[in-house]
């Protein structure tokens, strides 16, 4: 019910996404828009980029006098290092006059592919020699566009009570090893945001900066882990009837599709491997007086990390991504040149050292989206007004 496409390029001049599905009526709040923006922007270790971009998003379709009309909604972030690249550009993308070394540089070595990157197998998919044409749409900086419809999804979530949180676990070999708690999320979300790295833990924050500095020092990168927790969803969205209606497969999907994330658990995950099924699996409480949202079942214990036979049970969702280090490195790996087939360095762009607490938030939006669209297919309607009667009479249901 609730889908989204992306478009644009790295540096073309701008990126869009195009959200379909919202009810009619949603207010829209684009401040909140442009400061989860600005989030997906923080994080030491970051590069040169972020000094030339201060992403903000205009709304193009789909709202009017601040609420949702019932049509797509369509988001433009503006891309300002395109003009860097206008200038020797035409309007359909080729060099506009005779490319002096400079020019040549500036338009980088592109047929030269970075390990690990999408360079040489787009570039054998699609036929292209000239690697920018994959590096451009392949590259994270579509991210931008990918928050910016998360936030639109977040906003209806956040109707609804449901709240999103970040915080950054691991960046290369540092970890935040200590027992720490959920329970305040609001209060851990503020402590992420207080951290340069998104770490809730201030020494752990410092050895991590530490880390960064010294592989950027070395030319080199750093991956690591993110956490994300989702409160307030009610029990049942998702399904169990086909795989395809599962949210922890959905939800997998989605979270591994961001650039740079090569794992996924949710709960306790791969622990949960080593342990037998009497401490794993959460033992079912009632409270006659607790949250009719939860349908007044809970548990103590979050192993399942909120979802149980691909759907919801009341509980946090909770899920860890393993981002690797990414790919363009400032002191280049071996490769072999797609034009004259001989041994060469990768070619080199401008980059980041670490981009973890950058690909929290994305996570956050991207998580926001399986989530807000699972709600609407449960609860959904043309409009806002009927969605609200819907997921108050589910409340209100006994059981």
């Amino acid at each position: 019910m609730l889908i989204y496409l992306t478009s644009g390029e790295s540096h073309g001049p701008c990126l869009t996404a195009i959200v379909d599905g919202l009810p009619a009526g949603l207010p829209v709040d684009l401040k909140q828009i442009n400061y989860h923006l600005q989030r997906r922007q923080k994080g030491y270790g970051r590069g040169g980029r972020q000094g030339i971009e201060h992403d903000q998003a205009q709304i193009v379709s789909g709202v009017r006098h601040g609420a949702t009309m019932g049509g797509p909604v369509t988001l433009v972030v503006e891309n300002r290092d395109w003009s860097n690249w206008a200038p020797i550009m035409d309007p359909i993308g080729r060099p506009s006059r005779k490319l002096t070394p400079r020019l040549q540089k500036l338009l980088g070595e592109t047929s030269k592919p970075r390990p690990g990157h999408a360079d040489l197998p787009g570039g054998i998919k699609w036929g292209h020699h000239d690697l920018r044409n994959v590096l451009e749409r392949a590259s994270a900086r579509e991210t931008a566009a990918r928050v910016a419809a998360g936030s639109l999804a977040r906003q209806l979530l956040e109707r609804f009570g449901v709240r999103i949180a970040s915080h950054v676990v691991r960046i290369g070999d540092i970890a935040f090893e200590s027992e720490y708690s959920t329970d305040n999320l609001a209060e851990l979300a503020r402590a992420a945001e207080r951290s340069d790295v998104r770490c809730v833990d201030a020494d752990t924050s410092k050895r991590m900066k530490t880390a960064i500095r010294e592989a950027m020092k070395q030319q080199d990168s750093l991956g690591g882990v993110a956490e994300i927790v989702i409160r307030g969803l009610p029990v049942g969205l998702g399904g169990c009837s086909q795989w395809s209606d599962r949210l922890d497969g959905r939800l997998a999907g989605a979270l591994m599709s961001v650039q740079s994330v090569k794992g996924i658990e949710i709960g306790s995950g791969f622990d949960a491997a080593a342990r037998r099924g009497s401490e794993v699996h959460d033992e079912i409480l009632y409270d006659p007086q607790g949250d009719p949202g939860r349908k007044r079942f809970f548990r103590r214990t979050n192993h399942a990390g909120g979802l149980e036979g691909g759907m919801t049970n009341g509980e946090d969702v909770v899920a860890r991504v393993a981002a690797k280090p990414i790919s363009t490195l400032m002191q280049p790996l071996r490769t072999t040149d797609v034009r004259t087939k001989k041994a060469v360095q990768a070619m080199v762009e401008r980059a980041d050292v670490c981009v973890v607490p950058a690909v929290a938030v994305i996570c956050e939006a991207v998580a926001a989206m399986v989530f807000a669209d699972a709600f609407m297919h449960k609860f959904g309607s043309d409009n806002l007004a009927e969605t609200e009667r819907n997921y108050q009479a589910f409340l209100g249901a006994e059981y």
